[in-house]
């Protein structure tokens, strides 16, 4: 299979550099999928009170349908606290800022909007492993397999969603529904798998704070480059860094939600709005392209996906709830991570909405 091929690929392509990017010394990994995942966390937790403030800078490569240089950009991220820290992105004319503080959130973008891949560049430095609600039992099953070559076998967990509708793939291949691959001696994760395509790859490991960070970041869409990352600096910073600070008056487009009464005084930071609100507040719209194997083999039906619609309107998350075919749930997830969504604006502060995107597929159309 295709998927499982890349990620083998990648991972033996990885090998050599294991043992001069390793950070501790080898042990045993856990057998059990969630024991393993909970082994990783501590390592990959970036939101702990124990950090003390830190500051990265990345520069990051865009590339084209071709896999030729398209433009460049950089990533900043500043963190003094769980409740206290800000991203930027900065290509050519564009800026795409979010502060995030104990009080309020804020959020400045100039220029066009950011792509999926460069929002994915924060999760993947930053929190690259599912959270922890995510692998409940009750929500996911956890298919564990090994891949790689003869010399190393890597373990990779795929999290699939515990719902009435996944069983409608007779067989579900690795790397639909979010996999995670690590080294084969140590938590550390090495390739994460999506889209049943979308591969990325963590190499020049180092240990900060105690935590494991990529200093390059691959993003690939089977063997084109997407994205390639490489992290310039890591340094420590002053909890009262003025960069911490957002402006008084933020630049937001704004769309309105009423909040209803149990938010008074309580904003949340994150709300669940309906399929049909949400589709009011769009602005942007890739069509899906109905792929040719569906079609010939008459496959028609609904792909219903769980959308993260952060505070500057982009999709900054996509999962799979359910789908007639692979090739349909690839097809969904590529066109609906290109949408872009009006900020959403709750008693004057941008918050972020979690929703159910439904893309039909018709042979009648």
């Amino acid at each position: 299979m295709r998927v499982i091929s890349f990620i083998a690929l990648i991972l033996t392509a990885a090998l050599p550099g294991i043992s001069q990017t390793q950070a501790s010394p080898a042990t045993a990994l856990p057998s059990d999928p969630r024991e393993l995942f909970a082994a990783a966390a501590p390592f990959y937790d970036f939101t702990s009170p124990e950090l003390k403030p830190w500051h990265l800078k990345a520069t990051y490569q865009l590339y084209d349908e071709n896999g030729k240089n398209s433009e460049e950009g950089s990533f900043e991220y500043w963190w003094a606290s769980p409740q206290l820290y800000r991203s930027t992105w900065t290509r050519g004319t564009a800026t795409h800022t979010d502060w995030h503080t104990d009080k309020r959130t804020a959020h400045i973008a100039t220029g066009e909007p950011l792509n999926f891949f460069e929002y994915k560049l924060q999760s993947a430095l930053i929190s690259p492993l599912p959270a922890t609600a995510e692998l409940d039992p009750a929500k996911s099953v956890l298919d564990r397999e090994f891949v790689g070559s003869k010399k190393a076998k890597f373990p990779c967990i795929m999290v699939i969603p515990q719902t009435p509708y996944y069983k409608q793939f007779v067989t579900v291949p690795l790397g639909i529904y979010p996999t995670y691959c690590f080294d084969p001696q140590n938590p550390i994760l090495r390739v994460t798998h999506s889209f049943g395509t979308m591969t990325t790859e963590d190499s020049n490991i180092v240990k900060v704070q105690g935590r494991y960070l990529a200093r390059t970041i691959g993003m690939y869409d089977g063997s084109r480059r997407i994205l390639v990352a490489t992290v310039d600096a890591i340094d420590g910073i002053s909890p009262a860094d003025p960069a911490l600070t957002p402006p008084a008056a933020p630049v937001i487009a704004k769309s309105s939600v009423a909040p209803t009464s149990n938010m008074a005084g309580n904003i949340p930071k994150k709300i669940t709005i309906s399929s049909d609100v949400a589709r009011s507040h769009m602005i942007t719209f890739t069509r899906p392209k109905y792929p040719m194997d569906a079609q010939a083999a008459h496959i028609t039906g609904t792909v219903l996906l769980k959308a993260n619609i952060g505070t500057d309107g982009g999709i900054h998350d996509l999962r799979v709830i359910s789908a007639p075919s692979t090739s349909l749930a690839i097809s969904a997830l590529w066109a609906v991570s290109q949408w872009q969504y009006t900020p959403t604006i709750l008693a004057g502060e941008p918050v972020e909405i979690d929703t159910i995107v439904d893309v039909n597929y018709s042979l009648s159309h």
